[in-house]
């Protein structure tokens, strides 16, 4: 039987969880760099000021270490790390379905959507399928996806070109 590993803690090292280190590179509380100090000289150090030794940069030789109030330092990262969060868009590909004989008022309202989802920041997939007779005139599907290329051309770029996938033609427009 063998004893259960130390389960891995996210973030820097602190006080005792910092092993295999004899010496340290000391930033003190108030930013002033103290020089390399063996590492049991830091750590009381930082006990006698009431507050944590950090382990900032662990790469470098020797590690850099800092005098930190930890709980308040956990804090302010994850308050960060939510804030990055709120700040990221996802950008979803919304999806038009059109047929090569649309009539106008039709492509009209189906253009209005595709503004709109531009506005949004969401890139637009644009799906042309063909049913039985239709698949013989694909150059009016063609000509019908230059059409949307050319109205979209100051909002949008085109991802991916015109192409036939089976009985549909597929074009990937996103936002500027």
């Amino acid at each position: 039987m063998r004893a259960m590993p130390a389960p891995q803690k996210d973030g820097p090292r602190a006080n005792r969880d910092i092993r295999g280190v004899r010496e340290v590179q000391l930033i003190d509380d108030t930013g002033q760099n103290r020089g390399i100090v063996p590492f049991f000289d830091a750590l009381q150090l930082a006990e006698e000021a009431g507050l944590d030794l950090v382990e900032i940069a662990p790469n470098s030789t020797p590690p850099v270490c800092k005098f930190l109030d930890y709980g308040r330092f956990r804090f302010n990262e994850q308050k960060k790390q939510n804030e990055a969060r709120k700040r990221q868009k996802t950008v979803e590909v919304k999806e038009i379905k059109l047929r090569p004989g649309i009539d106008k008022h039709d492509y009209d309202v189906k253009m209005k959507a595709v503004q709109r989802f531009f506005e949004e920041g969401d890139k637009v997939k644009i799906t042309l399928r063909f049913r039985g007779r239709e698949m013989a005139h694909q150059d009016l599907g063609l000509r019908l996806l230059e059409r949307v290329k050319v109205e979209t051309a100051e909002v949008a770029k085109v991802e991916s070109e015109p192409m036939l996938e089976g009985r549909q033609m597929i074009m990937v427009l996103a936002p500027r």
